[in-house]
């Protein structure tokens, strides 16, 4: 299946508990189909002495969770509104994720290596 988030794309929260919140996908776990979005879903953690050497003495620490990953959608770059994504081949041969709302570009990374 082809994933319509990718890492590096600004999304927003579509529903449940974080609805309408904004951010940044630092990571996307396919096998489990589930995303982690900068700032939400924060999860505590409490540890025992000695399990992780940044916190020798244990305690409670914070987490970035995951979110399904079809609770997200990505922003669209001109409006700024959630859109759907598609997919267009350039001139140049290359497969580019484009927005629906608008038909801009989504986040290209060939371009920027380019």
């Amino acid at each position: 299946m082809a994933r319509h988030i990718r890492k590096g794309d600004k999304v927003v929260v579509l529903s449940g508990k974080y609805k309408g919140q904004q951010g940044t996908v630092l990571q996307v776990l396919p096998e489990k189909e589930r995303v982690r979005v900068e700032g939400i879903a924060m999860v505590k953690r409490h540890l025992k002495p000695g399990k992780e050497a940044q916190h020798p003495n244990g305690g409670i620490i914070e987490r970035l969770g995951t979110i399904h990953w079809s609770n997200v959608q990505p922003l669209d770059p001109e409006s700024g509104k959630p859109t759907r994504v598609g997919s267009k081949v350039l001139e140049d041969g290359r497969r580019v994720r484009v927005a629906k709302r608008s038909g801009a570009i989504l986040n290209d990374n060939t371009a920027a290596s380019a």
